[in-house]
């Protein structure tokens, strides 16, 4: 006669924790790039944008960009879906309209530009 073996609620979690652990800091990893890869694109100006901090946001599913422009500090927050889909950026408090943020994905974070740009490489 077989014996089912029944996993109960504690040792599934157990079984599942690493795997959702790893997805998690996975998502992290590309929320973070894409929010620092809006960066180049989203700040014109003539010195170059020194990246001073990036980390999670202060809203949950969200990542703050923190920049220097000469002596003044700015910011970047990021809002993203359950996953790593970025549907909200905000600039200095400010928030970035629909249409920018759709051309700021379709026709930037979605090309080789940004991963060229990325203000980690300019450390």
């Amino acid at each position: 006669m077989c014996r089912r073996a029944v996993i109960g609620p504690a040792a599934l979690l157990l079984l599942v924790a690493p795997f959702l652990a790893g997805c998690d800091s996975s998502i992290d990893r590309q929320r973070i790039t894409t929010c620092r890869r809006t960066l180049p694109a989203l700040v014109a100006s003539d010195l170059p944008p020194r990246l001073l901090h990036v980390g999670r946001g202060s809203a949950p599913d969200s990542v703050r960009v923190d920049y220097a422009l000469g002596q003044r500090q700015h910011r970047i927050d990021c809002l993203f879906d359950g996953g790593a889909g970025l549907i909200g950026v905000r600039m200095d408090h400010k928030a970035v309209s629909g249409g920018a943020l759709f051309m700021l994905k379709k026709y930037y974070l979605e090309t080789l530009d940004s991963e060229a740009n990325d203000p980690v490489l300019a450390r």
